[in-house]
């Protein structure tokens, strides 16, 4: 199997050396907006580099990798499709939900596959508990706390790109949500603050934010996220029910610290950033979709998975500005849950 990388940055360079090493990848080409760090990255590895994205496909691939910067990656999700080639595409599809409803309906008259990257699926804490929830050890599941926090802010040129706290971080929390609980958001209640250093109201984005979500058989979830947490780099899950609650992302790295004079002691080597905390979920979602391509398992994360996380991270968008409680179904792309 050949597979095609578009964009060699820092997910890109991880997902390089994973399909690198796996024994039902033949080979890759790389290609990047900065020719010599493909070509840099295809030296360490041994593999192919491409001066562009055309050659890409004129060379011939089983598939494509995309980790572009988001703008970017609509419009290769579509050439993909068009050359029917099956996708994986780093989150988000698009910015907007008419760039994303667009990609996904040149993948389905395609009749490709577009695999979503939301690796926390993957992420054995995130998998346990879905077990858990879905085998009724918890009961009647009525809260949920979900946190994510960075340890540090991205770089200031990226802000203005990323699309905002609620589509470029907490969009991942919400399609785990969905995900584990196999519930839908019904409505949701949101604000923000941009009172930290000023490069965030200059890119009219907010380093902090909040939201209250209730899920369409009432359980109600709260999604924090901040881009300014020093003590490190925090995402947890917490879920109680009416017979036990369980948390994920709690270990001795979780950079927390108790004030009980017999609580755990802060952890001496917190997490520092993603990779590091969901290098193995990274890696497992890569090794999924070769088994896609091949034709092994079915599509892990659609489309539509992902646009229905986008649709919730709008609908937080639209709450923060008007200062008002948003019904999904105020968003394009709803599709009426069934209760249960």
């Amino acid at each position: 199997m050949r597979i095609g990388v578009i964009g060699t940055g820092r997910i890109g360079t991880f997902h390089a050396r994973t399909l690198s090493r796996h024994r039902d990848v033949g080979s890759l080409i790389l290609t990047d907006a900065d020719p010599l760090r493909a070509q840099e990255l295809a030296n360490q590895l041994g593999e192919t580099a491409a001066p562009g994205v055309d050659e890409i496909f004129k060379w011939g691939v089983d598939a494509v990798v995309i980790t572009t910067a988001t703008s970017a990656h609509a419009e290769l999700i579509g050439r993909a499709a068009r050359s029917g080639l099956p996708v994986f595409c780093e989150k988000p599809i698009a910015l907007d939900l008419t760039g994303t409803l667009n990609a996904i309906a040149e993948v389905e008259t395609a009749g490709t596959v577009l695999h979503m990257g939301f690796q926390r699926r993957f992420d054995t804490g995130y998998a346990g508990a879905r077990d858990a929830v879905r085998a009724g050890r918890l009961g009647r599941l009525h809260t949920i706390r979900a946190v994510t926090s960075d340890q540090a802010p991205p770089e200031a040129a990226y802000l203005p790109l990323s699309g905002g706290l609620y589509r470029d971080t907490l969009i991942h929390d919400f399609d785990v949500l969905r995900w584990l609980t196999g519930h839908e958001v019904v409505d949701v209640y949101a604000t923000g603050s941009d009172a930290g250093p000023a490069v965030f109201r200059e890119a009219g984005d907010i380093d902090t934010a909040a939201a209250v979500l209730t899920l369409d058989d009432g359980t109600l979830a709260t999604a924090t996220a901040t881009r300014l947490n020093g003590a490190g780099y925090d995402v947890r899950m917490e879920l109680a029910g009416e017979l036990d609650q369980i948390v994920v992302g709690l270990d001795d790295r979780t950079p927390i610290a108790s004030t009980e004079p017999t609580g755990p002691p802060a952890a001496s080597k917190p997490w520092t950033g993603f990779l590091e905390r969901f290098g193995p979920a990274y890696e497992a979602e890569l090794h999924a979709f070769v088994e896609v391509v091949r034709g092994e398992r079915a599509n892990p994360c659609d489309g539509r998975e992902a646009l229905q996380a986008l649709r919730v991270a709008e609908a937080c968008d639209l709450s923060r500005r008007e200062h008002r409680p948003v019904r999904l179904s105020e968003i394009p792309g709803w599709i009426e849950p069934v209760m249960g």
